[in-house]
């Protein structure tokens, strides 16, 4: 096979007959060309009088040696394949993984495409029973501590964009959108430059692969939280979950980056952690037609581009960073507290991304030298001291206010774009919520990011706030072999143990986590 890249095609390209893009690419007789197919596709919107996509494809030749030679855009094709551990292992008692987001989900799959029917434990409920938990949360109702946006079945990028690219160049990358695809997701996942899936079908996706894991021998409890480890000799040899002892051996802690009440047992048990740094802002939307507008011109409404999205990211001259995180086209703003009398928000978008608005997180980057102790909770409790604030303000409501108000004091009030955040929300100065130095950095950060898309300091921008779980303030330190420092048998790993920072890499660094699990026993 043949990779062919850097095809530039107009809008207006036909991918309906992808040999004859091929042969004229080649500049080759089409009889040359025995199949075509789409490799990546991608949005070119650098200049915005030509927008246009940017793709490669995989082509099989008669003559591939003479392309070779001719075209420099072509080079044979070496195909990085990720092979799954098949069902050759046996293990008593078997290992349990704590969490079923991403990270645990996929440690899972691996452990039992391997034979070693794991015992999955989780905290929140089934993807069902979850999602009707949120939508009573969303409706008004009260908050189910246990399972809502952060804890349940998928995690918190359930309720998310659902997004599937990464910055991560690893081999297991092909593998999880494949799984993606075989369990329901569409297949342009594998084609796309920027994947995603969307909530409401990431939901039916994670029920597949729970499925599959129970079809290979493993065990899925919901409701069932990670309660006590038991360590003998500086080993695991049994943890506590759901008020029953659970004899075990290897645990994977795929625990999310908002279990905090973990932590804590984590830490009294001794666990090696240390402070990590994270990030701190708000979400900030846009009607998408005006992100549309100001992304792609006069394509905008070309009908062949879809939601437009960004990505930025800026270093202020009083040191701090402030970027985009988790933009979500089309999507809406969502209460994702996990604890009473405070808030927390994220974003969210379903499959079609039809909202009227652009939504995205705007963070300040947070140093450990700014939490004030040497406290390895000290980060906990910095992000849980302005979700305090912003309840408390609020009244309970979720703190919103313009970018016309935030900068130069304008009366509180909704203009051209309406807030999307449910159940309620409540205009409140956001410097009685957070830091001085949060402040002035989303200030600076939310002019120069006007500098590059034009509407971004629009007076009728809606500010929601706070956004404080877009990673985890803590660190569980592993060592070269993936395993809990000093102690054996436990291996932390994904957003929660402080390792990932999305949904692609969270999977794959829970797959790795597996795999030193099962190297212990092809060792043995």
């Amino acid at each position: 096979m043949i990779l062919l890249s850097d095809v530039n095609l107009s809008l207006d390209t036909d991918f309906g007959n992808l040999r004859s893009i091929a042969a004229k690419e080649l500049k080759t007789d089409i009889s040359n060309i025995i199949r075509a197919g789409l490799y990546k596709k991608s949005v070119d919107a650098r200049r915005k009088s030509d927008v246009h996509f940017c793709c490669s494809f995989l082509i099989e030749t008669k003559n591939q040696a003479e392309i070779l030679k001719k075209c420099k855009k072509a080079k044979k094709y070496v195909k990085s394949e990720y092979i799954w551990p098949q069902n050759v292992y046996t293990v008593k008692p078997p290992p349990v993984v704590a969490g079923f987001g991403p990270a645990g989900m996929f440690a899972a799959l691996v452990l039992a495409k391997a034979g070693l029917c794991p015992i999955v434990i989780e905290r929140g409920s089934d993807a069902d029973t979850r999602v009707g938990a949120v939508k009573t949360f969303m409706k008004g109702g009260k908050l189910n501590t246990e399972s809502n946006v952060q804890f349940g079945e998928g995690g918190a990028g359930t309720f998310s964009d659902g997004k599937l690219n990464t910055g991560i160049k690893n081999i297991r990358c092909r593998a999880i959108l494949e799984t993606f695809v075989k369990n329901g997701a569409p297949e342009q996942i594998l084609t796309d430059s920027k994947p995603h899936i969307g909530t409401e079908i990431l939901v039916k996706v994670v029920k597949n692969i729970r499925r599959e894991i129970i079809s290979l021998g493993g065990k899925v409890f919901f409701d069932t939280k990670l309660e006590k480890i038991n360590i003998k000799n500086g080993r695991l040899i049994s943890i506590c979950a759901g008020g029953n002892e659970v004899e075990c051996n290897e645990l994977i802690l795929a625990i999310g980056h908002s279990a905090r009440d973990t932590f804590k047992m984590l830490r009294d048990t001794e666990i090696a952690m240390v402070q990590k740094p994270f990030a701190v802002g708000v979400r900030i939307e846009h009607l998408q037609s005006d992100i549309n507008r100001a992304l792609y011109g006069e394509f905008a409404d070309s009908g062949k581009l879809g939601a437009a999205d960004y990505k930025l990211a800026v270093h202020l001259k009083n040191g701090r960073g402030v970027y985009t995180f988790c933009m979500c086209p089309g999507g809406e703003v969502i209460n994702a507290s996990s604890e009473y009398a405070g808030i927390a928000v994220n974003g969210m978008s379903y499959s079609t991304r039809s909202g009227d608005n652009a939504n995205s997180a705007l963070l300040v980057g947070v140093n450990t030298s700014d939490f004030g102790s040497d406290d390895i909770f000290a980060g906990v409790e910095f992000q849980r001291k302005i979700e305090k604030a912003a309840y408390a303000i609020s009244g309970g409501k979720v703190p919103v206010t313009t970018v016309g108000n935030f900068f130069y004091g304008d009366k509180f009030e909704i203009t051209k774009v309406r807030p999307t955040v449910k159940p309620e929300y409540s205009f409140a100065d956001f410097s009685c919520i957070f830091p001085e130095f949060i402040i002035q950095s989303l200030k600076e950060g939310i002019i120069e990011f006007s500098k590059k898309i034009d509407c971004f300091a629009d007076k009728s921008a809606v500010l929601t706030a706070p956004e404080t779980r877009s990673s985890s303030p803590i660190r569980i330190l592993r060592n070269e072999y993936g395993a809990s420092a000093g102690i054996g048998g436990i291996y932390p790993c994904g957003e929660g143990a402080g390792y990932a920072g999305g949904i692609m890499s969270a999977a794959a660094d829970g797959m790795t986590a597996a795999e030193n699990i099962i190297n212990l026993y092809r060792k043995a």
